[in-house]
């Protein structure tokens, strides 16, 4: 893989979709940055930082909980995510969250100098995860701990997506995507450490971590129409796909999304769907 090319495809992407991320009728990213704070715990206090963060699913519940006495440090690699957080954290008043642009693979940052590392759906991103887990390892303070979410990789669905996409989406379609994106690719690169428990657990472990927990936990997602949840899937990491497909397969595969999704809802109502997230937590070993 060419990391640099990777890399500029994903924040040229997530730079585009900046304004509308988790924006559009389909609340993921929110609730799940939530959760994950919730799972991690920081106490007043901690010196926080939340590694692609977007705008700010995680970064601010953490703040909330560290209080004043407290420091919440988000970073993204694309620059119109941490404009969208900034402008929130004067919304909000948050004087204790900052926010800079930097590669969540390679920070620049002091070692030992945060109580918690968080990431939420942003580790996956990453062209070589296990090795950014060690260089996270070296961040943390004595007793210090990582918290990430991933989606749930299995050998028989789609890549990120739950697992009715599946059928949805025609292999055929993916030839339109580059090779780092094929989903063999991506499932040399996440199935390899985070498809099996065992597996993730002697990463994390090589990694510099200890007590690693791994719990998946239904995410429950509620669609008000097929279109809605079409609409909002541009501006997340589905994103890659549609903007490499040709126009009329782009709207043969809208429509099909479309017609599937509407077919889940209740009457007028919205649809419901259960989407697999695993929570990893983990304590530093120093």
């Amino acid at each position: 893989m060419d990391s640099a090319a990777y890399k500029s495809t994903v924040t040229a992407a997530f730079n585009r979709a900046a304004a509308s991320y988790d924006r559009l009728g389909v609340e993921f990213f929110t609730p799940m940055g939530r959760r994950l704070i919730e799972r991690a715990a920081p106490r007043p206090g901690d010196r926080v930082l939340d590694v692609g963060c977007g705008r700010g699913a995680s970064l601010f519940p953490a703040a909330e909980l560290v209080g004043p006495t407290g420091h919440v440090l988000g970073i993204d690699i694309a620059p119109a995510m941490i404009e969208e957080a900034r402008a929130e954290a004067e919304r909000q008043g948050a004087t204790n969250v900052e926010l800079q642009v930097l590669d969540g693979e390679n920070p620049d940052l002091p070692a030992k100098s945060f109580d918690l590392v968080t990431g939420s759906y942003s580790v996956i991103f990453i062209p070589d995860a296990p090795a950014a887990m060690a260089r996270y390892a070296k961040l943390l303070a004595e007793n210090g701990r990582i918290a990430f979410t991933s989606p749930v990789f299995t050998d028989d669905t789609f890549p990120f997506l739950p697992p009715m996409f599946t059928d949805l989406i025609p292999q055929d379609l993916l030839r339109n995507l580059p090779a780092e994106w094929q989903p063999e690719a991506l499932r040399r690169r996440f199935n390899s450490w985070l498809g099996k428990i065992g597996d993730l657990r002697r990463t994390m472990r090589h990694a510099g971590f200890r007590d690693v927990d791994v719990v998946d936990e239904p995410l429950h997602v509620v669609v008000d129409s097929g279109e809605a949840w079409v609409d909002w899937s541009h501006t997340q990491g589905m994103r890659l796909l549609w903007q490499h497909l040709p126009p009329a397969e782009s709207q043969q595969l809208r429509e099909r999304l479309i017609a599937a999704l509407d077919a889940l809802r209740d009457g007028d109502g919205p649809a419901l769907l259960e989407v697999p997230v695993r929570y990893v937590t983990a304590t530093v070993r120093h």
